[in-house]
């Protein structure tokens, strides 16, 4: 079924996702759809206007859902400058896997030498089904802890979204008085970008 599921994501699918055929699980609909669109990339910009994000304001920006499997999808999400040279920043890629029982949403961080940040591999698991096109995750114990550990403790509230439709895909965090989000058009493919650092 799952087989099924994922061929005909990628015969149909014209953007970003597709409308997803009838299923009992609408996690499982959302990672086929996003693993049918494997290796493309995509041009966004800075979709929210809070003083926070001004650094970001105006920035080119690609994200690339660059490597899949049967459990894990890598999508780097890289923003020109300010990079350590100036040039893009490549440190981020969120990474979506199956758990199981749950979808998870992890952020893995790196420095330009390919070592990893302090805070990485924070995020959470669903909390409930979602939909076919719309996933929420939680922050999780293990990142509260990182985040109080390292002096960010403003992030242990924090609950991350991806929305993928067939116009496009977004990208969010919200926390009270923090409300952040980018989006992608996925209309027009864009050549990839290089490898994240590190990777």
């Amino acid at each position: 079924m799952k087989v099924a599921l994922s061929l005909l994501a990628a015969a149909t699918l014209a953007g970003c996702a597709t409308t997803a055929a009838p299923t009992e699980n609408p996690q499982e609909a959302f990672f086929d759809a996003l693993s049918a669109r494997c290796g493309k990339a995509y041009a966004g910009r800075l979709a929210s206007d809070e003083d926070a994000d001004a650094e970001m304001r105006g920035k080119a920006m690609v994200m690339h859902i660059r490597h899949c499997t049967a459990d894990r999808i890598e999508i780097p999400f890289h923003i020109d400058g300010p990079g350590p040279d100036g040039g893009w920043d490549r440190s981020r890629t969120w990474i979506v896997t199956r758990t199981g029982a749950s979808l998870r949403l992890k952020h893995d961080h790196r420095h330009a030498d390919g070592t990893p940040d302090a805070v990485t591999l924070y995020g959470g698991d669903t909390a409930d089904a979602g939909t076919a096109t719309r996933q929420t995750f939680p922050v999780d114990a293990e990142s509260i802890a990182m985040f109080a550990r390292t002096g960010r403790g403003v992030s242990t509230t924090n609950i991350w979204s991806v929305e993928t439709t067939d116009a496009g895909f977004t990208y969010g965090l919200n926390r009270e008085g923090r409300h952040f989000r980018v989006a992608f058009d996925c209309a027009k493919p864009v050549p990839p970008p290089p490898a994240p650092w590190g990777w």
